[in-house]
Parts: C-alpha cells; structure tokens; sequence
C-alpha cells in the first residue's frame, strides 16, 4: 500500500490543508474516523463499499465530499484501488459549494448533487488525467475558479477555526471571542455556520485527529501521551478516543488493527 500528501500552491493554504494519495494492489478495509476537516474525494480507479452496522453494504461515491464527521465509518473494496483526496479547512465548503457545512456534517454527498455538470465533468478529468500532478493541477484551478466566484468578504471566525486546528483544539471560546471582537454568544453561533459543529465538539475532535497523527511515535505510556494531547487524566483520553474512533488507544498504537494499515 502507498500513501502520501501533497502540499497546495501557496494561494489555497487557508482553503487546502494537502493533497493525498492512497493506492494498493490488494482488498483493504478502510476505517473514517472523526475529523473536522471535510474532504473531496476521487476515486479514479476502484470503488468502495460502505459497511453499514448491521454489516450491509452500499456502494460509496466515485467522487463527491465527506463531511467534517464526529462518527465512525468502514469502507471496503474486494481489488486494486487509487484515490486523491483534498484535505481541505471546513470554511472551504461554504466557499467552494455555496452550502452551510451543517448541511455536509456526518455526511457524505457526491459531487454532481453539489455541482451537476460541473461536478460531473470535474470527476471525469480528474479520473482522465494521466497522473497526479495533472489531476492536482486540475483541481486547484477548479477551486481558485469557485473562490473568484465569491464576493463576500471572509469573517474573521475563519481564522479562529484554523487555530484551534493548529493549537490541537485547546484555545478556549473565552479566548477565541475576546481576540475577535466578538461576544462569546455571536462567535460560537459564527463558528457552528461556519464549522458545522459547536466549538466545544469542535476543539475535542481537534484533539483527538492530533493525537493519532502521533502514531508511530515513541511514548512511553499512554499516561504521557494524554498528557501531551492535552487531557487532564488518562481516563478522559480514553473516552474521547474510544467515542471518536471506537478503539482502545492501547489497541490502536500497538500497530496491530486494520485502522492503522495505510499509516504503516
């Protein structure tokens, strides 16, 4: 299996966090854990299943958009696979779709409901490409295209989303509010138009997706490893984790579960 990412061109760092790309021979069962950050996915070779809970499954898009998520999904797909995602900061979907991201949250839409013909044409060349450049070429022009589009100015609580990002969600809304201007009442209701979610859910989901990019690091305990996410106790790490990714963290960092197999 490879994986890797991509960064964007300079102008889409505050819409693009990265690109990446994930491909493999063989079958392969995916595990999509809670995250704030909404993705756009292609899947320009292969498609997924999604594994409802009753162990069903429904054959997932070929491109559209995972939402900004505070569930646990599995996908599944039985050959050889190739998919490009973007990464993108959850401001992006306003800007890019023209839709509240509440809308998208827990949700997975495909890009032609989005876009119709646009979207439609956009997968097409993006699947046509010949290579990754290509198709990353294709889609930053997509994107700046939609932003020119735009002509509303971008709120300040833009910039208070990408920090609690970057602070591994432990600025306060106290905080948060007083460096924008912004009563603690406007701002959590500016944050949830443009997060999708509470700031509060927002910031422990924040945390966890810092905790497992910590995978492969040495810790001597789990202990240390909460300490260093930011929880005060262990117990705490271990709810949050298990709540947002529905494994032990014990489980997760000793490498031996599905869920780590495209980070190894």
């Amino acid at each position: 299996m490879k994986y890797f990412t991509i960064p964007p061109s300079d102008h889409l760092k505050d819409i693009v966090r990265y690109f990446w790309v994930l491909e493999s021979a063989e079958p392969y069962v995916h595990y999509s854990m809670a995250d704030v950050c909404p993705e756009l996915i292609f899947h320009y070779h292969g498609r997924f299943d999604e594994i409802a809970a009753d162990g069903s499954s429904v054959p997932s898009f070929t491109a559209g958009v995972h939402g900004q998520s505070s569930r646990i999904r599995r996908f599944t797909i039985n050959g050889s696979f190739g998919i490009l995602g973007v990464y993108l900061y959850p401001h992006a979907v306003s800007l890019l779709f023209n839709v509240p991201p509440v809308v998208l949250t827990n949700e997975m839409t495909d890009l032609n409901s989005l876009l119709k013909t646009a979207g439609d044409n956009l997968e097409e060349q993006v699947a046509l490409a010949p290579g990754h450049p290509q198709r990353i070429q294709l889609i930053e022009a997509f994107i700046t295209r939609r932003l020119l589009q735009q002509r509303q100015q971008q709120p300040p609580v833009f910039h208070a989303i990408q920090a609690i990002i970057e602070s591994k969600g432990q600025i306060t809304v106290k905080q948060l509010a007083q460096d924008y201007f912004l009563s603690e009442r406007q701002f959590e209701r500016q944050f949830r138009q443009f997060s999708g979610f509470s700031p509060k859910l927002f910031s422990r989901i924040s945390r966890f997706q810092w905790t497992i990019a910590q995978y492969g690091n040495n810790f001597p305990s789990l202990t240390q490893l909460a300490l260093e996410s930011g929880y005060y106790d262990q117990s705490h790490f271990i709810h949050d984790f298990r709540e947002f990714s529905g494994q032990h963290p014990r489980h997760y960092f000793s490498g031996n579960t599905d869920a780590t197999r495209w980070r190894d």
